[in-house]
Parts: structure tokens; C-alpha cells; sequence
């Protein structure tokens, strides 16, 4: 929490806040109250303004994911690796601004709390139909922005008479064209098998609701991010169902060829 929270904090105050986790934990933020002073100039807003930032490394380089004032609550917020640092100034601050309270976790999950995690990845979560037909899943952090440098994968299992079905409600995902490395892009990636899959595209950008449906009783799905930039990813549902098979009647043909 900001200093003398929950009292208005003082003008002139700077404090920063470092977390240090072991190597495959991630630091997660959850702000619980918000109230720092923000200037109405919205073209130089934090030259202006109290602030709250938080700093990742990401390549070796320091990098700011970003900066906050005012009273709307920012959302869940996750480091890319061990280490996270918060800088909180409140330079010009008025007497009524309570500042900040917000917890702290170290995890391991990138709080996705649905499915079996996998230990095969750092980020890897099994659904089984034999343990429930349909739930949801979503990506890291949702619905704050998800991590950077992250690849996390998400691995459904149907009895073999059923399929998988997808249904994706919400879908922010940093990206262009082709959604591939060579543009830079962050992606989501669906394939029926471990492998790639052309039948499939990849998917990124803010884009609609929208359905995929596997080929059999496997689906995979893959979200990956790169160093840049960040979106508050994906959320979507998924059902195990019945697929339909249907035989075909041929006619048959007579041995000597009459009825040709």
C-alpha cells in the first residue's frame, strides 16, 4: 500500500516496491483501492500527475508496462519472470487522495485456476471430458493484461467418439496480418494435433465472438507473447460433444455388370 494509507498521503512522497521470486514463479498484482491524483492534461497526463508504474525486465532491459492515476481500479497485473518493481510518486498531490492498496502473490499458475496444470511446460493445462463436459478457460492474468515473453498451452481430451467445440467471448490479442514473428505479432494458435495444424490460421488483434471446432476428440490451443506489447488476451469456452457419424449407401454393382 501507498505510505499512510488509508489517510491521504503527503506531497513530495516516492516509494518503490521490488518483489524477487524464485525462477518459475510470476508476480501477481491485484489492486483492491485506488485513489491517486491525475491531472486533466491528457496530452502529458504523468508528466502532470501522481503516479503508480510497474517495471519488468524483459531482455535484460528495464521496461515500463505502465503508468496509473486517478480513481478507476487498473486491473491484475503479472510479471514476465521473477522480478517486478512498483515506483509510487506522489509529487503534487492535494490533501484528499487515499493512494493505493493492493496484495501481492507469487505464483506459479499465471492464475489460470482451471484445468489440470501440466507439468510438461511452465504453462500447460489439461481438460479431460471424463471429468467434466464443457467449463471455460482463458489466458494468463485475464482479465488484466497478460504477461510478455510467455507461451502457455491448453491441451483437450474427449473419449473417442466426441469432439472438442470452442467459443471464444472475448479476444485481445497484440497482433497484425498474419500474426507470426516476422511481424512482431502475439498469437493464438489451434491445431488438432501437438504439432501445427495449416488447416488452421493463427489467430490475433481484437476480433469477435467466433467458434472453432476440432476434427476428432483432440484440440490444442496455444497462446504465445513476445517482449512488445500487451492486451487483456482471450477468454473463452469449451464443450466436449458427440460427433455424428454418417454412413454412406453405395449402390452395388452386379458381378456381371448388368445394370450399368
Amino acid at each position: 500500500m501507498s505510505p499512510e494509507y488509508p489517510s491521504p498521503y503527503s506531497s513530495n512522497t516516492i516509494c518503490t516496491y521490488e518483489f524477487h521470486g524464485n525462477d518459475q514463479e510470476r508476480i501477481r498484482i491485484v489492486f483492491l483501492d485506488f485513489d491517486v491524483y491525475c491531472s486533466g492534461d491528457n496530452s502529458d497526463r504523468y508528466n502532470y500527475s501522481d503516479s503508480v508504474s510497474v517495471f519488468i525486465f524483459v531482455d535484460g532491459r528495464l521496461e515500463k508496462i505502465d503508468s496509473y492515476c486517478g480513481d478507476k481500479l487498473p486491473g491484475p497485473i503479472m510479471s514476465n519472470g521473477p522480478w517486478m518493481r512498483i515506483e509510487f510518486k506522489g509529487r503534487r498531490a492535494q490533501s484528499k487522495y487515499r493512494g493505493f492498496k493492493a496484495t501481492y502473490s507469487f505464483t506459479t499458475d499465471y492464475a489460470i485456476r482451471i484445468g489440470s496444470q501440466s507439468q510438461r511446460y511452465p504453462c500447460a493445462f489439461n481438460f479431460y471430458s471424463n471429468e467434466t463436459k464443457y467449463g471455460y478457460f482463458h489466458s494468463p492474468n485475464f482479465p488484466g493484461l497478460y504477461p510478455r515473453n510467455t507461451e502457455c498451452h491448453y491441451f483437450f481430451y474427449g473419449i473417442l467418439s466426441e469432439k472438442v467445440a470452442l467459443h471464444f467471448s472475448s479476444f485481445d490479442i497484440e497482433g497484425v496480418s498474419s500474426c507470426d514473428a516476422q511481424t512482431a505479432s502475439d498469437s493464438v494458435e489451434i491445431s488438432n494435433y501437438h504439432g501445427e495444424d495449416r488447416k488452421y490460421t493463427r489467430y490475433c488483434g481484437k476480433l469477435s465472438e467466433f467458434d472453432v471446432e476440432s476434427d476428432s476428440r483432440f484440440f490444442r490451443v496455444t497462446f504465445r507473447s513476445n517482449g512488445r506489447l500487451d492486451g487483456t488476451g482471450f477468454n473463452a469456452t469449451y464443450y466436449f460433444l458427440e460427433r455424428i457419424f454418417t454412413t454412406k449407401k453405395f449402390q452395388e454393382i452386379p458381378r456381371n455388370g448388368e445394370g450399368l
